[in-house]
C-alpha cells in the first residue's frame, strides 16, 4: 500500500484548517502557501473534501474554507477515503471471487484481510485534531533550516 500525493495534501490541508481558530474561514492561496500544495492538485482536492461534507466552501471576497465538523470528529481514514475511495489492500478482498477465481480457496487472502483491517482500524482512530497545524508546513520547514543565533551578537 503506498499512500499518494492527493492523500498527503489533502491530509495537510484539512490538518491546517483543523489548527486555525474554530469558524475561522481560510483562503485557498493561504493554504497552498503555508503547506506547499500545488494549485492545480489543491482545487480538486477541496472540492472532494466538501464533497465528503469534512469541510465547508465559502465563496466571495472573503471566501475560502472552513472545518465543517469539530476536528476530533474527522479521521484520517475518512479524509483518506474522501480522495482515493474506500481503503483497500488488496482488490479480491473487497471484491472477492468476482476479482479473483481462486479466492475461495485462497491461503492468503485472511493475512490481507487483517492487514487491510488494522491498517483502517488504525487511521480511523486519529483524528485531523490530534495532528493539527496552526502554523503550516512551509514555515515549520523554513524556521527549522535558520541558523541557530550565536550569542555574541
Amino acid at each position: 500500500m503506498q499512500v499518494g500525493r492527493r492523500v498527503d495534501y489533502a491530509v495537510r490541508a484539512i490538518t491546517y484548517l483543523a489548527g486555525q481558530p474554530l469558524g475561522k474561514i481560510v483562503c485557498k492561496t493561504e493554504i497552498e502557501k503555508k503547506q506547499d500544495i500545488p494549485s492545480h492538485y489543491l482545487s480538486k482536492i477541496m472540492k472532494e473534501l466538501v464533497a465528503a461534507g469534512l469541510i465547508n466552501s465559502h465563496f466571495g471576497s472573503k471566501g475560502g474554507y472552513s472545518l465543517a465538523k469539530p476536528p476530533r470528529e474527522i479521521s484520517i481514514r475518512e479524509v483518506y477515503e474522501s480522495v482515493e475511495g474506500p481503503l483497500v489492500i488488496m482488490p479480491s478482498v473487497e471484491r472477492g471471487e468476482e476479482y479473483c477465481p481462486y479466492y475461495s480457496v485462497c491461503t492468503q487472502i485472511s493475512i490481507w484481510e487483517k492487514a487491510q483491517n488494522l491498517v483502517a482500524g488504525f487511521l480511523a482512530k486519529i483524528s485531523v485534531e490530534d495532528i493539527a497545524d496552526q502554523q503550516g508546513l512551509r514555515d515549520r520547514f523554513n524556521h527549522s533550516r535558520d541558523p541557530m543565533p550565536s550569542g555574541n551578537e
